[in-house]
């Protein structure tokens, strides 16, 4: 297998979430956010798909994302570490409630802003590209409890003067923008992009689409507003991606795949990328109990959404599913937000979610084939349970491992001919699951002294995987052993 096929200038780099490591939950003016409230625990989820659950802090809980791992202090000193990697893209996330507190002021939070200069300045420092994500999994609470969230279009106009603000203050120095995080994840759990559980409206699907209906829009008055300040702007969806396997050649597995590949691993897309909805729209929304007629949209959203499609396709992947609609007693194993029946070809890792490269491989093909757009790999990763020697040194060879077949198999797709812009894994410093809310469960290239309560010493440690992907950096994915 050589791997010497990747572009000049490919972006390699690594991912984060402002909710996930900045801590500092209420420095600088910032607000509450969805994230601020959600207490840590493997059942998380649980606890806010409760019918009473009501997006207030419960001090008999611990919220790991108050503290994350203090980035609002340690920027600096993280960023260098990135640099020194040799990075040459750093993904992370603005959040809305440092610039608008509450979501729907009429002036930012100058404070806010200074951070994000500051955050900024600092990546440049090291020749580093911002890629920034203007809304990841980070809707300010006010506008849940007052609004409803995303379901209400009132968020339009709220999510477009936050645009419009990060995009005006920030395009001179930052080229690549994405709209929304995991904006398909609502499929399965519309609480962490939409703001929806089951206390505020979830359940009802319609809620759901709208939601998303809303969400397409105000992401194409964000490609406008950017595309307005600099035509060379590169503004991306983002979206989660799990190559979708049907059990077998039972036709209704077949059926059932493609239609579970419309539903979550498209719908999304199809309306970002070619400005319109698919075909099947009719059909999905029925299969969910809700008809076009329920939906609140106009001729000129839809005008907008034409006019204004994404420059390219950011997406995660970190396994693949698959679908068996003829026997109920399959085993099944967990995901990224979502599961599916365990595939007996792979393995799985230690939050039981299957590993499988050549899925990678098969996306990116799915995706360039689709839509024929640049594609962003902007989350990929392992989370383990990383165990640290007497020095702090975690020998993470799984980790390696995991990274090498992916690469190799991104490597494989640009030979099929895909175009792909760049690699940022996910987690590329320890950070608190979005999922769960550990801090146990880690991706990063560096450790982080702190446990699952937020408790240690803060201090940054090198894992064996720093100077490894230092070295796939340095020989632009050549030396990858």
């Amino acid at each position: 297998m050589t791997t010497n096929n990747f572009p000049k200038g490919f972006l390699w780099g690594g991912a984060t979430a402002a909710n996930q490591l900045e801590g500092a939950y209420q420095a600088g003016g910032k607000g509450l956010s969805l994230p601020d409230v959600l207490p840590g625990g493997k059942d998380r989820m649980a606890i806010i798909n409760e019918p009473d659950f009501d997006f207030t802090i419960d001090p008999q809980r611990v919220y790991p994302n108050h503290v994350g791992i203090d980035h609002y202090h340690h920027f600096k000193e993280d960023i260098k570490l990135f640099g020194e990697m040799g990075f040459k893209c750093y993904r992370f996330s603005i959040a809305w409630s440092r610039i608008f507190p509450q979501g729907d002021e009429e002036t930012p939070n100058e404070a806010g802003l200074k951070f994000y200069d500051a955050v900024i300045d600092e990546c440049l420092k090291y020749q580093i590209e911002p890629v920034i994500t203007i809304s990841h999994y980070e809707l300010p609470v006010h506008l849940i409890k007052e609004y409803g969230g995303w379901k209400n279009k009132k968020l339009i106009a709220c999510y477009e003067r936050f645009a419009r603000t990060v995009l005006d203050q920030y395009h001179a120095k930052v080229k690549y923008w994405m709209t929304f995080n995991e904006i398909n994840s609502a499929a399965h759990f519309p609480i962490m992009s939409q703001g929806l559980t089951v206390s505020n409206g979830a359940k009802d699907k319609k809620n759901i689409y709208q939601a998303w209906h809303n969400q397409f829009v105000a992401s194409s008055k964000a490609v406008k507003i950017g595309h307005e300040l600099d035509p060379k702007l590169q503004i991306g969806c983002m979206i989660l991606y799990a190559t979708t396997y049907s059990f077998d050649a039972n036709p209704k597995n077949q059926l059932a795949t493609l239609q579970d590949n419309q539903a979550n691993n498209f719908f999304c897309a199809d309306v970002q990328v070619r400005g319109h909805y698919p075909a099947y729209t009719k059909s999905l929304l029925a299969r969910n109990g809700v008809k076009l007629s329920d939906l609140d949209y106009t001729a000129d959203e839809l005008d907008l959404l034409a006019q204004y499609p994404v420059d390219y396709i950011g997406f995660s992947y970190y396994m693949s599913s698959v679908v068996d609609v003829t026997n109920e007693d399959q085993d099944r194993v967990a995901g990224n937000l979502m599961g599916g029946v365990k595939n007996p070809f792979l393995e799985s890792s230690d939050w039981g979610w299957q590993i499988d490269p050549t899925g990678l491989r098969i996306a990116l093909n799915e995706l360039y084939d689709r839509y024929e757009k640049p594609l962003f790999i902007v989350e990929n990763g392992l989370g383990a349970l990383d165990q640290p020697d007497e020095n702090n040194f975690v020998a993470d060879d799984y980790r390696i491992d995991y990274l090498r077949q992916h690469i190799e198999a991104i490597s494989a797709a640009i030979d099929d001919g895909t175009e792909v812009m760049g690699y940022t894994p996910w987690g590329c410093i320890d950070l608190v699951s979005a999922s769960t809310g550990e801090m146990s469960k880690r991706y990063g290239f560096i450790y982080v002294d702190e446990d699952d309560a937020g408790h240690g010493t803060f201090n940054r440690y090198k894992k064996k995987s720093f100077a490894w992907y230092k070295q796939v950096i340095a020989s632009n994915g050549e030396e990858i052993g």
